[in-house]
């Protein structure tokens, strides 16, 4: 067969499984990676299902200027995350209030965010916390 001690000469001939068998590990297969495919859709599900937000609604006549300053001042708080901002901002955008993304904070950070929340009584309105996966 061409030079002597080459690996070629040393491997084992390969072997054919039997067509039952190698149907039965094909079919095996199939099913683990569509239970892989399953899980990490679960996870993805799970990830979207568990959104969760703190809407802060704040006094009639709150300028925006008021608005912001409370955002940036409670945006240090872990695991919450501020709106995003456009470049420009007026009051009319900030009437609804400000919704920041709560769904990796734990308690602690919830009370923090209404820790800081409590620094601002002259125009903090209320604090509402809600599962936005399901439309609120």
């Amino acid at each position: 067969m061409g030079v002597p001690d080459s690996p070629d000469d040393r491997r084992p001939p390969a072997r054919r499984l039997p067509p039952r068998r190698a149907a039965r590990l094909a079919r095996g297969a199939g099913a683990v990676s569509a239970g892989v495919i399953a899980l990490a859709g679960c996870s993805q599900m799970n990830a979207a299902l568990s959104k969760q937000s703190a809407t802060v609604m704040f006094k009639p006549g709150t300028s925006a200027a008021a608005v912001l300053r409370v955002r940036l001042a409670c945006s240090h708080v872990p695991n919450v995350k501020p709106p995003a901002l456009k470049s420009q901002v007026s009051a009319l955008d900030l009437a609804s209030g400000l919704v920041f993304d709560v769904s990796s904070a734990s308690l602690a950070n919830e009370a923090q965010l209404q820790l800081c929340l409590q620094k601002y009584p002259a125009v903090v309105q209320s604090l509402n916390f809600n599962d936005i996966s399901n439309g609120g």
